[in-house]
């Protein structure tokens, strides 16, 4: 009898990952019988997990940090096997909110980060009602990233409230948030149903976030090596399958399935082809490497991400900086990775850990095959992280 593996995941288009690995037999070709299991919040997600009830899961790349830190509720110590998603969000606001800016002078820019932040706090007062999924989330991370290099701190003007990403456009459109940063495609459905327009995607921000992690208990991970290695290998090939531009389609319409996001697939297809629909009624625009599954070391979990998010999740909850660093070494395997998926066509990077934010555009590096091109990883504001200094 093949081994059995349950997996929980939120309904997003970056869980695709795992639905293409269950549904088109890539995990039946690595051995094992993958199940999925929808779950509808990333804080039931995190507590399944770490009481052991689903042995991984698709989940937000700070929750392993955090949980690992023992913050956010149930404790863990949590290993990020590999990224299953870069990029892939967007911010929205009201359209009272938009109109206001548009009235200041906005340029409606749907790629133009200074501009429509100063115009954001121009016309909200500096005072925000933002939702996210979640509070350790990439979500926040972009947020006060974004708003504070422009001078409003978090904690101070920013009411962040916790919305699970299927109730958010519900929660604009019922006047409990002014603004929200959420994953595809409950952006998308906002604007759908005219409760808000986006103005920014999170790639503006940051040009290449880790968004979701393929992430399990560091107990069942030493205690089921085999398991591990099949399960990365699957996700892997799914992802190499979704990066693929012909086969768009299908995994657009496996995750309108009622399984999965139970939505239609035109408003899915919106991520998958880096097509976004600002504002109803607007063409859609394209957006360059708005969700990557593959390619560029998409998939690979760089040591210097997870240290980025341990960073700014110490800041906030005042713990030691180098303790962190410490943890999210130990959290973003790249060592499995490179274990794992050896001998699988996988290119790998020579290096476990870069400068975060240090490329502005696609760059040669140093793979195991020889080179490799990594996409752009710049901050909007020039920031480049050195987790060594």
């Amino acid at each position: 009898m093949k081994p059995r593996l349950t997996a929980g995941f939120i309904p997003l288009v970056d869980c695709a990952p795992l639905v293409v690995a269950h549904e088109l037999g890539f995990a039946e070709r690595e051995g094992f019988q993958l199940d999925l299991v929808k779950q509808p919040s990333w804080s039931a997600i995190r507590d399944m997990l770490a009481l052991g009830h689903i042995e991984a899961a698709h989940m937000l790349s700070p929750m392993p940090v955090a949980m690992s830190l023992g913050l956010g509720g149930l404790a863990a110590r949590v290993d990020v096997l590999m990224v299953l998603s870069a990029n892939g969000n967007s911010m929205g606001v009201t359209p009272a909110i938009a109109e206001r800016m548009r009235a200041n002078g906005w340029s409606g820019d749907f790629n133009a980060p200074f501009e429509t932040g100063k115009h954001l706090i121009e016309a909200t007062g500096g005072e925000i009602r933002l939702g996210v999924p979640f509070p350790f989330s990439m979500h926040a991370e972009l947020f006060y990233h974004w708003l504070g290099a422009l001078g409003i701190s978090s904690g101070e003007a920013l009411d962040v409230r916790t919305i699970p990403p299927p109730r958010m456009a519900e929660a604009i459109g019922a006047g409990e948030i002014d603004a929200f940063c959420v994953g595809e495609p409950w952006g998308s459905l906002a604007v759908e149903t005219g409760v808000a327009e986006l103005v920014l995607p999170g790639s503006a921000i940051w040009a290449f976030a880790p968004e979701k992690v393929l992430a399990v208990r560091h107990e069942w991970c030493e205690e089921n090596p085999d398991l591990t290695r099949r399960l990365m290998r699957a996700v892997h090939a799914a992802s190499r399958w979704l990066g693929e531009a012909e086969n768009r389609m299908v995994a657009s319409e496996l995750l309108a399935r009622s399984d999965y996001l139970d939505l239609s697939d035109s408003i899915i297809d919106r991520a998958l082809t880096w097509t976004i629909q600002p504002r109803m009624g607007q063409l859609g625009q394209h957006v360059e490497n708005f969700q990557r599954f593959h390619g560029g070391a998409a998939t690979f979990p760089w040591r210097s991400q997870g240290a980025w998010i341990a960073t700014h999740i110490a800041a906030r909850a005042g713990l030691s900086r180098e303790e962190a660093l410490e943890v999210a070494r130990g959290c973003f395997r790249s060592d499995l990775y490179r274990a794992n998926l050896t001998g699988t066509g996988a290119d790998m990077p020579g290096a476990s850990e870069k400068l975060e934010g240090a490329l502005p555009r696609a760059t040669p590096v140093a793979s195991v095959r020889g080179e490799m091109i990594l996409g752009p990883d710049a901050f909007f504001d020039g920031q480049v992280f050195d987790f060594g200094t």
